[in-house]
């Protein structure tokens, strides 16, 4: 029995440079492409591999900007053959062009009421398919920031799947247990979690580009091969795989996408990667568990994260 990989990309474009002051072209380039490490080189690196990718598109800067960023970038994804789903920052409600971050929203959906999150996901599922889209069945809360009434909401508009369960991250009001991460059925949607790894015991860490060391993927794969678990659930960013400015590649993040997509494409017969969209049959409700802790794999990462902090981060 084979076990489903979700290789998912959260693609937004930064409140960071917008608060900063920064004009759009800046904030389209150093959100979408920064360093020429951002959404072209990640769809080619896929494609290299044969793998396919599930990009989160958050539409709501529209709502400043207008819709050509989000278009040329819903367009440069769906080029290249891959699928795009809703992402949404609510941050972006109320935003204006200019203000270097005056206006804004809540920056969690689950700080808004049922009501206004349900209205919220309905308006950016609208300005996504606006911008070229096919309406989306899948979902992820920007930062993860989900309640349960966000999941209600989803299902009342016709949503198949959440993403936003991630127990590796603080932020979060869900009703499932942090180590949940095999999918399950959850207040009328499927919810398939981001994949954890135990690095101390009790402490978990998501299975992100940014988070993980290329041998705690490996181990992750090999543990949910092993253990033949329901999914696997992976996360990059648009601009994650760049320095926090936009300004340069961050060469060890670089590195683990590479081996990362190399790896998955090793294992695509029993990993196989795939779309929300190919409506894979998922096994709700499975015991799965996350990696046990190894303290060398996690001093290796430390010592990584270290010099990336260090070097890598460093503006150009």
């Amino acid at each position: 029995m084979t076990t489903p990989v979700f290789l998912t990309v959260d693609t937004a474009l930064s409140w960071r440079h917008h608060a900063d002051g920064r004009d759009l072209a800046a904030i389209v380039e150093r959100s979408f492409d920064p360093a020429g490490v951002g959404i072209p080189w990640q769809l080619d690196q896929m494609a290299r591999h044969g793998l396919k990718g599930v990009f989160f598109v958050d539409p709501m800067p529209a709502l400043a900007f207008g819709l050509e960023p989000i278009r040329r970038v819903v367009d440069t994804i769906l080029d290249a053959g891959q699928e795009v789903q809703l992402q949404l920052h609510p941050v972006w409600a109320g935003a204006a062009a200019g203000d270097a971050g005056a206006q804004h929203g809540r920056f969690a959906l689950g700080d808004y009421d049922a009501t206004a999150q349900h209205d919220l996901i309905a308006g950016a599922r609208d300005l996504l398919v606006a911008a070229g889209a096919p309406s989306p069945i899948a979902f992820r809360a920007g930062d993860f920031a989900a309640n349960d009434d966000t999941l209600r909401a989803l299902a009342a508009l016709d949503f198949d799947y959440d993403s936003s369960c991630n127990g590796g991250e603080q932020r979060r009001a869900l009703g499932l247990s942090p180590r949940q991460i095999a999918p399950v059925a959850h207040c009328g949607v499927s919810e398939v979690p981001v994949t954890l790894i135990e690095e101390r015991v009790s402490t978990l860490c998501n299975f992100r580009i940014s988070a993980l060391s290329s041998g705690e993927m490996r181990a992750a794969l090999d543990h949910a091969e092993a253990r033949n678990h329901a999914a696997v659930t992976i996360v990059s960013g648009s601009c994650a795989l760049a320095n926090r400015a936009g300004t340069r590649a961050n060469g060890i993040h670089v590195r683990r996408f590479a081996a990362l997509c190399a790896m998955l494409a090793e294992r695509r017969s029993s990993l196989p990667t795939c779309w929300f969209g190919d409506r894979p049959a998922l096994r709700l409700g499975q015991d799965d568990v996350p990696l046990e802790p190894h303290h060398l794999r996690t001093g290796w990462r430390q010592a990584e994260q270290l010099w990336s902090n260090m070097v890598e981060e460093r503006a150009a």
